[in-house]
This record gives C-alpha cells, structure tokens and sequence, in this order.
C-alpha cells in the first residue's frame, strides 16, 4: 500500500548551486526536459549539470503514486518512485547525447538497484517529455543491447521507458549535493560499453 505524502511540496531554494539558473519553470521557450532515473540520484545530477547545453538540472522523485514525498519515505519502498534526475537542456545540445551520458553512467541492466544501492528507488528509466523522445530512447534502447550482446554478455537491460509523471522536487539539501559535498558518496559507474552517436 502507497504512502499518502501530504498536501504541500517541499520547500527548496530556487537556483541551481552550479548553474545559478531556475530549478523550479518556467524555463526558456526553446528548451526541452527530460527525466533519468540511474541510481543515486547525487552523481546522476552532476554527471548532466557538467554538459553544455544543459540550463538547469533538479533531483527529485517520480513515477510513483505518493504525493509529495519525503526522502525518508521514498527509501521505504512504499512510494512507488524512483530517484529522479530533472534534465532541462536547449539546443544544440541533442537529446541523443543526453542518452549517450544515460547509456554510459550506470548499469541498465541490474533491476532494483544500482550497484550496492538496493530498492525500486534505484532502478533504470527514461522519463519522456515528448514522442520524439520516446521514439530515440526506444530506439537508443535497442541499439545499445545490441552493443552489450556482441561483448558476449548475458545481461538484458531492464530499462523502463515511459512518459514522465509528476515530478516533485527533493530536499534542499539532495540539491547539487555533490557540488555542496564534493568528497559526498557517488555511485555512479558504467558498463564500459560505448554507445555510439
């Protein structure tokens, strides 16, 4: 059974640590978002806030059924939601690199977890915006099992790849907390498998 959360969203500063830009939108006209769940969400924010291109990034939790939920609440389980990256980008910056950074930074391959990280909180998703998206990950999808099957693994990737749901912001403190934490946990580590544009 879900948690139930509560009525207001959590409070947080809004401007990025980093990029001194939004966290919260509106954002400019010509950009787009996307959503990427690959693990602790800590080393996944800062793996985008570093590509140009990239406006603004948030951590938050999504694709799960509580409202408004706490950290604490989501590590239970009990939430449905994974820990979610918020990826605002604009041109030139293609949606393609942004999947090559996804491919590339976790294992998609592992279920309910990301390494030592255990629970449906650190699963593998792209969270899309737009048909467009969902048509390039499906497709970047295929192209990059088709990669992992030519190195002679056995692994299938368990990415999902669904339209984004409500997304709501974690705790201040989540925030860029590796650009306010540099030496903090990171979990963040790759197959060693190109994914070619």
């Amino acid at each position: 059974m879900a948690l139930p959360g509560r009525d207001q969203p959590v409070e947080i500063t809004n401007c990025h640590y980093v990029l001194k830009a939004p966290l919260r939108s509106p954002f400019p006209p010509s950009s787009e978002k996307v959503m990427f769940g690959m693990g602790c969400f800590w080393g996944v924010e800062k793996a985008f806030w570093s590509l140009p291109g990239v406006f603004t990034t948030a951590v938050g939790y999504s694709g799960g059924f509580t409202v408004n939920p706490s950290y604490h609440e989501v590590c239970t389980g009990q939430t449905g939601h994974n820990e979610a990256v918020l990826v605002v980008y604009q041109p030139p910056l293609s949606f393609e690199t942004l999947l090559k950074v996804f491919w590339e930074s976790h294992i998609p391959t592992q279920g309910m977890r990301q390494g030592n990280d255990l629970g449906t909180q650190y699963r593998s998703g792209i969270y899309f915006y737009s048909q467009q998206q969902r048509q390039l990950a499906i497709s970047s999808l295929a192209k990059y099992q088709a990669v992992i099957d030519a190195d002679n693994s056995d692994c299938m990737i368990t990415t999902e790849i669904v339209a984004a749901s409500t997304f709501y912001y974690a705790e201040d403190y989540h925030q860029q907390y590796l650009a306010k934490n540099p030496n903090g946990y990171c979990s963040l580590g790759g197959m060693g498998i190109e994914y070619k544009i």
